[in-house]
């Protein structure tokens, strides 16, 4: 019993986080399943013929490219407005900068759903086509938030006594910022873009209410298949982007472990 009060929270951690990666345990294995029929819901056999052609299945490849494009695009453009705003609101003073502050966390407070109808109905009364150029539109600005909480509270936590010093070494505007205010900034730019790709990635609500009878991104092809069953290749994307992203996590630990150990 000693040895469980001094690991409790240890053991409370580790419960959580199988509790978490559940779900992706069981897409990984189902992914190497031979199910009878159409639904993928039960263990039948072992095969790996999902993972020797993962687009096997029309149009899903085309979904995952299409989903992937407008992650990035939207990523890119999130993180740009929101990079700016954040220096904004964290260190200028401005007419209704508390107003803006509440109309940042908005999106991020209301549901899902308002927002989507809302950028749906507001594309149509201006008679804006339904395709990419909506989605990407309404991802940009639901993901923007959330570039802006995370570069805001980056910015807000840096010492403004190091700009200072390099003002007083005789370093320009442009050469402060760029040689000790962005990388000062960069974690939480890095947090906010990678946030922003994981919502614009996996976001189905705002998609469904804002793209054309023929953009499907990968969600709107997985609730499509959910009515007819789910290919055992989905299985397989959902777990190749788990990996793929273990893999950043990892890879971005050990990079930031090898830079405190030279310093």
């Amino acid at each position: 019993m000693s040895w469980i009060r001094r690991n409790v929270i240890v053991l409370v951690g580790t419960l959580a986080l199988a509790y978490m990666l559940l779900p992706n345990v069981v897409v990984l294995v189902f992914s190497f399943n031979d199910p009878k029929g159409r639904y993928n819901y039960e263990w039948n056999t072992f095969s790996t013929d999902a993972w020797q052609n993962p687009c096997g299945v029309a149009d899903m490849c085309d979904a995952v490219s299409l989903s992937l494009w407008i992650a990035v695009v939207s990523t890119i453009g999130a993180t740009l407005l929101g990079t700016f705003a954040a220096f904004a609101l964290a260190r200028y003073r401005f007419a209704a900068k508390g107003a803006a502050n509440g109309l940042i966390f908005l999106p991020m407070a209301m549901p899902e759903v308002v927002m989507a109808a809302s950028l749906g109905t507001l594309f149509l009364n201006m008679r804006i086509e339904f395709g990419v150029t909506t989605i990407l539109i309404a991802h940009i600005m639901f993901c923007l938030s959330f570039v802006v909480v995370a570069v805001k509270a980056r910015v807000m936590s840096m010492d403004p006594r190091l700009e200072e010093a390099a003002r007083d070494l005789y370093a320009g505007p442009l050469q402060t910022f760029l040689r000790v205010t962005l990388p000062l900034a960069a974690p939480g730019i890095a947090a906010g873009a990678m946030l922003s790709f994981a919502i614009s990635l996996d976001d189905f609500i705002i998609t469904q209410f804002n793209s054309g009878p023929s953009t499907v991104t990968f969600p709107m092809f997985v609730w499509g298949a959910a009515q007819r069953g789910i290919p055992v290749q989905v299985n397989v994307i959902g777990s190749a982007m788990f990996f793929i992203a273990v893999a950043l996590v990892l890879g971005a630990q050990l990079l930031g472990g090898r830079r405190k150990a030279r310093t």
